[in-house]
Order: structure tokens, then sequence, then C-alpha cells
């Protein structure tokens, strides 16, 4: 499949199913991994999974796993800027500015 644009640099390597197989950059990445989430969390939601119940839960797989990454310390001295972060609306998806 990719011998059929051989001159075209806006094709990366591709598979045996056709998918390109070049590395995300960081920004898609974050992209993909955020569809991947909410696309779980809509279907913990539809299996019945309270929303605050889901919430909780994700906060402590995505603590679990930096911690497992980075040791306790560091993700203490992240957590210490979550709440300052919270307050300036970082985490506000619908927020109004005035």
């Amino acid at each position: 499949m990719a011998e059929d644009f051989p001159g075209d640099a806006s094709f990366g390597p591709l598979d045996e199913d056709g998918h390109d197989t070049s590395p995300l950059t960081e920004s898609e990445q974050r992209r993909v991994a955020l569809q991947n989430i909410l696309d779980a969390w809509d279907e913990a939601l539809g299996d019945g999974v309270d929303a605050d119940i889901l919430a909780t839960t994700a906060i402590f797989a995505a603590l679990s796993d930096m911690v497992e990454a980075y040791g306790e310390e560091a993700v203490a001295e992240m957590a210490n800027g979550l709440a300052d972060r919270v307050r300036q609306g970082e985490f506000t998806l619908n927020r109004v500015l005035n």
C-alpha cells in the first residue's frame, strides 16, 4: 500500500493493514489517550457506574501509575499544586470567561 504513494512524504510507514506506524507526537498521544479515556468513561457510565465513583477510581488509577513511575515524593509535590490549578479553572471544561 505504501508503494501507491512512493513520492509523498506525508505518508509514513504502513503496517500490513494499511495503518500508519509512524510514532505519534506528544500532542497526538494526548489526544488519543484522552479519547480512549472518555470512551471508557462513557462505557462505565452506561454500565451503571456512578460518576463520582468513576472519578475517584480514575484519580486513584492515575496517581498509582504516577507513583510507580516517579515515586511518592514527586507525586506528592505535583499534587500540592493541584488545588491552585483547580481554583484557577484549569480543569473546568465549560468555563465562562468574563
